[in-house]
């Protein structure tokens, strides 16, 4: 009479797919093999071994802003079906953006991030918060990943 209610998946039914493996599980080890809902569909991993089947372990949820700016690989930019979209690793990782500034700010960001490491990794005395540049573009990563 109530009628049907949607149950969460059970722990061992929950699986992610990667790039070079497919579809993956996490380890019943790990302690995030009882979590049943992640609020972003992201996770990276540290280890991934391969049993009965392919599993991870030690691994976090990610949320979309944060990989787009620290993961690995180009960002790039496109127009799909009217939608822009945001690209990692070879467009095997994409993101829609709200609308083409939205798009166009996050590449820039991650541009400007990318940049600031590499003034640090040639300078590792540079203060980075000290650093007018560094601390306006720490600032708005800060305040975008807590505000999203």
């Amino acid at each position: 009479s109530t009628g049907a209610v949607k149950m969460q998946p059970k722990a061992e039914e929950l699986k992610f797919v990667t790039k070079n493996d497919g579809y993956v599980h996490i380890h019943p080890s790990s302690v995030n093999y009882q979590t049943r809902h992640f609020e972003s569909p992201y996770l990276v991993y540290h280890e991934k071994i391969k049993t009965s089947r392919v599993f991870i372990r030690d691994c976090s949820m990610v949320s979309v802003y944060p990989l787009v700016l620290l993961g690995g690989g180009q960002v790039h930019m496109q127009l799909l079906r009217g939608d822009f979209v945001i690209s990692l690793d070879d467009g095997w990782i994409r993101f829609v953006a709200a609308s083409h500034q939205v798009a166009e700010l996050v590449k820039e960001l991650r541009c400007e991030l990318d940049q600031l490491l590499q003034d640090k990794i040639r300078n590792p005395s540079m203060d980075l918060c000290m650093c007018p540049r560094g601390s306006r573009i720490i600032g708005m990563i800060v305040k975008l990943v807590t505000t999203q």
